[in-house]
């Protein structure tokens, strides 16, 4: 699993060779079968795994580099291609904030967003190491889709997995929007840490996401999963910058 392969305990059971060019497309379909068996690596991973069946909603915080975003999309994945299933798609949802302002980007309202695809493409990538180009096949056959904040007021989210990721960058009236779009049997997945914010603090384009983690609090539906510094599996450089980065701020802020 190259760049996340210390997130967790990963079995491939695909033993498929190149595909031929030929392959039908029953061959060409991302299925279940196609998904890497994997196991939670740390004590956060494994409470989230224990309590995915049972809820509907989730609030996972905390530490970069504890794979929030890549359990979610496993969890969710799994799910919406076993046909068992009451979930017709995983939808990821998030901002479109950038770390540094860059001016307009050229293009459609695609091309402008495909940027914000990338780590998505990468997860599936390794979460279906047998398949060329899972993300878009998983788009075209309508089990993924994608959507910024910007288009998601006036529509219901019926029968899906949301996955609200890096919601630190949303601001409270694009987490109300969303949270507000559920539709029935649906189940939805926060990721983000308030620590990472792009949102510029000393405006009123605000991070949304502490004031959401009280109202969550509050919430019985909402099972919360904070995850700490050991929690970090994405390599020992970022756990021990973290570490020192937390202790900076704690003496000198």
């Amino acid at each position: 699993m190259a760049r996340r392969k210390s997130n967790l305990h990963v079995v491939d059971t695909n033993n498929n060779n190149e595909e031929n060019p030929k392959a039908t497309v029953r061959q060409l379909k991302v299925k279940i079968d196609d998904l890497i068996t994997t196991d939670p690596y740390t004590n956060n991973q494994k409470l989230f795994f224990k309590n995915y069946a049972n809820n509907n909603a989730f609030l996972l915080h905390g530490s970069a580099g504890t794979g929030k975003t890549f359990i979610a999309m496993y969890k969710a994945l799994e799910e919406v291609l076993d046909m068992g299933n009451p979930f017709n798609k995983v939808i990821i949802c998030r901002s479109a904030v950038a770390s540094r302002d860059i001016g307009h980007l050229p293009g459609d309202q695609q091309e402008k967003t495909e940027v914000y695809m990338r780590p998505y493409i990468d997860m599936c990538e390794e979460l279906f190491p047998g398949k060329s180009q899972p993300f878009q096949r998983l788009l075209e056959q309508k089990n993924l889709e994608w959507m910024i904040t910007s288009f998601v007021r006036g529509i219901t989210l019926d029968n899906a997995i949301i996955i609200v990721d890096e919601c630190q960058n949303m601001n409270d009236m694009e987490i109300n929007s969303i949270m507000t779009r559920m539709g029935s049997k649906s189940k939805i997945i926060f990721c983000g840490d308030f620590r990472q914010s792009d949102l510029y603090k000393n405006r009123s384009d605000m991070s949304g996401l502490q004031k959401f983690m009280v109202i969550a609090e509050m919430m019985k539906s909402f099972n919360i999963v904070e995850f700490q510094t050991d929690d970090i599996v994405r390599s020992e450089m970022v756990k021990e910058y973290i570490i020192a980065r937390q202790q900076y701020e704690e003496q000198y802020q």
